[in-house]
């Protein structure tokens, strides 16, 4: 793990821009505001949780990782950047679609495209973090030939955006 630099800083402060402007932009547009900002501060605060929990565990695929508090702050910090980034991957979505609320209406073609987004994305964030030093890979890491990025990161990126979609969805049903 690499002390923070402005350049880190950067792309997270790009995403919770466009964050804001789509949110912005879809809650005048959606008719229901209050299911739809329920379903928001949902979708944030589980894919905050549920990243902490995946980043957390893979501490020991880093080299360096040990389970210090140091550590994990700085797990809770990827955690919030993965929480941007999962609500960036979600306004993508509701603006293509038009649809602010479209995991109510989720077709085959959206999971594959969620599945392959979220792979390509992480594989690019992984590329950039690894190639600048903020972190690097121990040797339990499974590496994805080709691409050389481990495994565990990009499978995060593919499973738990439509497992916080859709788990959100079922929490602001019930209320």
């Amino acid at each position: 793990m690499k002390d923070l630099s402005f350049s880190i800083l950067i792309i997270p402060v790009l995403a919770i821009s466009l964050d804001i402007l789509f949110y912005t932009i879809l809650s005048q547009k959606n008719t229901s505001k209050k299911i739809f900002n329920q379903y928001i501060l949902t979708v944030i605060s589980l894919s905050f949780f549920l990243n902490a929990i995946w980043e957390i565990l893979q501490i020991h695929l880093y080299k360096g990782g040990v389970y210090t508090l140091l550590h994990i702050l700085f797990c809770l910090l990827a955690s919030a950047a993965d929480a941007i980034m999962v609500m960036l991957i979600f306004f993508g979505f509701a603006i293509i679609t038009k649809n602010g609320m479209w995991p109510q209406i989720l077709k085959p073609i959206h999971i594959i495209f969620l599945i392959l987004i979220g792979g390509v994305g992480a594989v690019l964030a992984e590329t950039r973090h690894l190639s600048i030093g903020t972190w690097s890979y121990s040797d339990k890491m499974p590496i994805i030939p080709i691409v050389n990025v481990g495994l565990s990161p990009v499978l995060q990126f593919m499973i738990l955006p439509l497992l916080i979609f859709t788990i959100s969805l079922k929490i602001v049903k019930r209320f």
